[in-house]
């Protein structure tokens, strides 16, 4: 049994006060306040259920409070040391977590981010997978937040299990009590609103994974949404929150669940922090500090039944060797890939491999894109634990790309002669890369060559070796460095990219 379906156990008439309160307020509310984007008409929009009783409904009086939490904030200089990938914030009303969840939004007065993803639990409706709100923007009395309908989509594709479920919105307060804090401190962004019908491991995993294939190399934070143990005294509140703020101290996601199963802990968001903490891991995420602590008594001075509230932080350090390129240039080129176009390319390789493993059903390419149908080549890399696991490409542009990659994930998998043939077990940890590749091009001299742009294709006599375009910049080689390795890829010596018999041929790719 999941923390939140004990919580409901254990506190019925909590939950129907809430329940009934959020009902009450969002009809209210929705009848006080008219439309104001003509972009979006009223029945997409997502009303607030929360405004005049969670948070204050006038404007003004809401900007006031967020900047008064905000400016109680200790300057901190954490972020200097690296990427900020995700927060996990409270979700109570702001008289009691809104001074501990500005700890975390006070971080984005220095890194902005076009688009956020949300994560929250579910307090009423019981439903399996995940639930994305597609359907238009979130209001509150800041405005609308519009939604990123392209990253949205990416994420449906990418996994059926994601998909719009009305009566999972209709009233959940974790996800909307976010939002006008990103409203202040980042106006202008998009967001993608997920919540979570089940909070266990597998689901926490595959959701994560799909998030980091659907995000890769763009700049999107991860926020969840969590509060902490329910209605215990003072000191046993304090002893339970704990054990969570230790396994976030020290990135343990699977060690969090583990303590919730096993009663050690409480947090009725503890999947969508194990989530974005997964997910934040495969986007470079090396670091993680709890913010700031405290519960409903500090603030009421009640101490019978509190309610326990956390803020954190994940980031990747300077130079970390994660997936996520936010600084500098992109790899290699684009080729005019949309994100459904690499969210599609990611599910066929990973259901082919799949279909081998585990006998599923193989993935329909009848219906891809008109830009997966051109010929293209294309490598597949597999990777475990961020070690390489196989890697195969075709080189020739004859065939369909999506039809390329579904083949070259099977020989990535199954046919590397480096690697023995991936297990099923390996499947909950893989990670894919793909390399779209552009037309071969000979060169006469190499200062034609231009590291993480071009990737090199070497021939002597009977030996060739290829490098793709991210492997220099992974490395952090020079030209010459590059070329060597190049050389030694295709078992020749160092120098022989010098040698005039030596055949030079530069390309490109669009890697994600």
């Amino acid at each position: 049994m999941n923390s939140l379906q004990s919580s409901r156990k254990r506190w019925p008439a909590m939950w129907l006060f809430v329940s009934v309160l959020i009902a009450w307020q969002g009809a209210a509310y929705q009848n006080a306040v008219a439309v104001d984007d003509k972009s979006l008409s009223t029945d997409q929009v997502r009303e607030s259920v929360l405004a005049g009783s969670w948070y204050p409904a006038a404007p003004e009086e809401l900007r006031q409070k967020i900047e008064g939490f905000l400016g109680r904030v200790p300057p901190t200089e954490m972020t200097a040391d690296g990427q900020l990938i995700a927060l996990i914030s409270p979700h109570a009303g702001y008289v009691y977590s809104g001074q501990v969840a500005a700890y975390a939004y006070k971080l984005l007065e220095r890194q902005k981010f076009p688009t956020v993803i949300v994560l929250a639990p579910s307090h009423h409706a019981r439903f399996q997978g995940v639930s994305v709100y597609d359907r238009g923007g979130f209001r509150t009395p800041l405005g609308v937040v519009p939604l990123d309908k392209e990253l949205i989509t990416a994420l449906e594709k990418r996994d059926k299990r994601i998909r719009f479920l009305p009566e999972a919105h209709a009233k959940e307060h974790a996800l909307e009590i976010q939002l006008p804090f990103l409203q202040v401190v980042m106006p202008g962004f998009k967001l993608v609103p997920l919540v979570m019908g089940e909070q266990d491991l597998e689901t926490c995993r595959w959701l994560a994974e799909a998030i980091a294939d659907c995000v890769k190399n763009q700049s999107v934070l991860l926020v969840a949404s969590s509060d902490l143990s329910h209605f215990h005294s003072y000191d046993e509140a304090r002893r339970l929150d704990q054990v969570v703020l230790d396994k976030v101290s020290a990135f343990d996601p699977e060690g969090l669940l583990q303590g919730l199963a096993g009663g050690k802990c409480e947090a009725c968001g503890g999947g969508p922090i194990a989530a974005t903490m997964l997910a934040a891991k495969r986007l470079g995420a090396t670091r993680s500090r709890v913010l700031n602590y405290a519960n409903s008594g500090d603030v009421t001075g009640e101490r019978s039944r509190v309610v326990g509230y956390m803020a954190a932080a994940l980031w990747a350090e300077p130079g970390g060797g994660g997936e996520r390129r936010t600084e500098g240039p992109k790899v290699g080129v684009d080729l005019g890939l949309s994100v459904e176009d690499k969210a599609a390319l990611h599910r066929i390789a990973r259901e082919c491999i799949e279909v081998k493993l585990l006998g599923k059903k193989a993935p329909s390419l009848e219906d891809l894109s008109a830009t997966l149908k051109e010929n293209r080549g294309a490598f597949v890399t597999l990777k475990t634990h961020g070690q390489l696991r196989g890697c195969i490409g075709r080189l020739v542009s004859d065939r369909p790309l999506g039809e390329v990659v579904a083949e070259m994930a099977l020989a990535a998998a199954f046919q590397d002669p480096r690697f023995s043939p991936l297990r099923a077990d390996e499947l909950k940890g893989l990670e894919i890369e793909i390399s779209a590749l552009t037309p071969f091009q000979k060169i006469t001299g190499v200062e034609e060559i231009q590291v993480g742009k071009h990737g090199i294709l070497m021939r002597n006599g009977g030996s060739s070796g290829l490098l793709l375009p991210q492997v220099a910049t992974d490395y952090g080689w020079d030209r010459n460095t590059f070329l060597e390795h190049t050389c030694q890829k295709a078992g020749l010596p160092k120098g022989c990219w010098k040698d005039k018999s030596t055949e030079i041929h530069i390309f490109s790719a669009d890697v994600f």
